[in-house]
């Protein structure tokens, strides 16, 4: 009979040099294992509780009043509770969300919907990671809940970056049931604006809320899409805003504001994408700032007036049918420009709007006619060198250029890179998207490419100070109120005044001679074969002979 080995010997196997070391074993008594565990598993029961507190508050609440009054008195508490909540989401249903179905909405998702799969999606989704032989995922910290959205809190794996995420955007929306998601790197909120006795509490609270962590990334789940239906047209300001103009809904059913002070706004969208609804929209929200002399907007419609004409009364310049009238207005866009540069040099870095000198929105609808499809080269090129100049000088002096167009090609569009501020309706290609947002864009969860038939008028942009795109659907502005509105907010009668040489164009088109076109300086083809082809050319040489 062989007698057990001591703890710690080496066992020499037969199966070659293999050894086997058994390291000595530290027995602890049973009095001291049990008070150890115990002390264990109380720490970790007050570092829960430390770590939701309101769980634990309520918790303590409902058995205090349990002790005190039965199964009758919570009962009672949950019925006054239930009608306090009614009356709360009755009042002020904004608040109600933020402070009490939200965060139980969202725990309840994180508990018994996120949680339940997470292991399987991460892992699918290639966002597992191994470590010493173990499995390591992503941490679920919280979920916040909205009306249309799950925003979902997420630590990531050391060495992971938020790329990794936005990678596979589009297979963590479908992995938890959805179709449309987005990683964000920072918080997708911005602070809320604090006001009252104890906005300095709630300042700091935010001020923890929102603080910078390179550690977290936020995925955010559209559970309810609230684009489907259509945007109703937004009140128009009596002063406008230009850093905060309403334009469009986002998904989380708040209001999206174009920033247009000092920028340019490039539009890319397929034909019938709702690239009007756009256009119109900013025109809408610039109204009160047109009849008022604050606004001028210089309108190129080269469809022949078949998107703008209706419209006129609110346009101070408006050219629709002759391509040299276009190339004129934006010669004359130049002009303004210039002469602000000379006014405002060394006074200010940036032009503030005013009565007396306004603000001017060139507006061009479909800029690939003047830029691409123009035959007249000679035009075409004067027209690519005034709209160099405006986007390249014009945003500090107030002279803005918004335009829309199909095709987002360098070749149709070779000075896409000088819009600063773009928006993408419904592409047909996937290359496109980056093209129009900026590379990465597609990835970062800008699906421009996949919109559904229904979504006119929905598109992506860029939020202000993140990379990461935004989901938003425009306002649907009627036939019928364009019309209401040109004749509610038309221009001033001297609004085309800007400069002396800017009061043109306010009916037809004026009849302008055929630019003279200059001969090259050597021919392309031997003379031998010129008067071969050219009867006239070899008559006119004969009789210089």
């Amino acid at each position: 009979m062989i007698g057990r080995r001591p703890r710690g010997e080496v066992v020499l196997t037969s199966a070659g040099d293999l050894m086997v070391i058994r390291p000595k074993r530290l027995e602890l008594p049973l009095w001291l294992v049990i008070p150890g565990l115990l002390l264990r598993w109380g720490w970790r029961a007050v570092w829960w509780c430390l770590r939701h507190p309101v769980a634990t508050a309520s918790t303590v609440f409902l058995l205090a009043v349990y002790v005190d009054h039965g199964w009758q008195g919570l009962v009672s508490l949950l019925v006054g509770v239930a009608g306090v909540s009614a009356v709360w989401r009755w009042r002020h249903e904004s608040s109600w969300w933020t402070w009490l179905a939200g965060p139980l909405l969202g725990w309840f998702r994180r508990v018994f919907v996120y949680r339940r799969i997470w292991r399987e999606a991460m892992t699918l989704c290639r966002l597992a990671a191994k470590y010493d032989h173990q499995t390591v995922l992503p941490r679920l910290l919280s979920v916040r809940s909205d009306p249309a959205l799950d925003v979902l809190t997420i630590r990531m794996v050391r060495g992971q970056t938020p790329e990794d995420f936005q990678r596979v955007t589009a297979n963590l929306a479908y992995a938890f049931g959805r179709r449309h998601a987005r990683v964000y790197s920072e918080h997708p909120d911005d602070p809320p604006t604090r006001v009252g006795r104890w906005a300095w509490l709630l300042r700091l609270v935010d001020r923890v809320r929102f603080r910078d962590r390179p550690s977290v990334v936020y995925l955010v789940l559209v559970r309810t899409d609230a684009l489907r239906t259509t945007v109703p047209p937004f009140e128009v300001p009596a002063v406008p805003d230009f850093t905060a103009l309403p334009l469009a809904r986002r998904e989380d059913l708040t209001t999206w504001r174009l920033h247009l002070l000092a920028t340019h706004v490039l539009v890319g969208g397929a034909t019938r994408r709702g690239k009007g609804s756009v256009l119109w929209s900013l025109v809408r929200a610039l109204g009160g700032g047109v009849a008022s002399g604050l606004v001028r907007l210089w309108v190129i419609d080269p469809k022949g007036g078949m998107e703008f004409a209706m419209g006129r009364p609110m346009f101070a310049r408006f050219a629709c049918k002759s391509f040299e009238a276009m190339a004129d207005l934006l010669d004359e866009a130049v002009a303004v420009m210039r002469e602000r540069q000379a006014r405002l040099a060394g006074a200010v870095r940036v032009h503030t709007p005013s009565v007396a000198d306004p603000l001017v929105v060139v507006v061009i609808d479909e800029m690939a006619a003047l830029t691409a499809y123009l035959q007249d080269a000679e035009l075409r090129k004067r027209i690519a060198g005034s709209l160099g100049l405006l986007l390249s000088q014009g945003a500090g002096v107030g002279v803005l250029v918004v335009a829309a167009l199909q095709d987002p090609r360098k070749e149709v569009l070779p000075f896409r890179d000088l819009f600063p501020t773009r928006i993408a309706l419904g592409l047909t290609e996937a290359s496109q998207v980056d093209m129009v947002l900026g590379d990465g864009a597609r990835n970062r969860g800008a699906l421009a490419d996949q919109m559904p038939r229904w979504a006119k008028g929905v598109g992506y942009v860029i939020l202000d100070g993140t990379p990461e795109p935004a989901r938003v659907r425009f306002s649907y502005i009627s036939d019928d109120e364009i019309r209401a509105m040109a004749a509610t907010y038309p221009a001033p009668v001297d609004a085309a005044d800007i400069l002396a040489q800017v009061g043109r164009e306010t009916a037809d088109e004026p009849a302008r001679p055929a630019l003279p076109r200059q001969r090259s300086s050597g021919p392309l083809l031997p003379d031998a074969l010129l008067n071969l082809l050219d009867p006239d050319r070899n008559r006119d040489g004969g009789e210089q002979a």
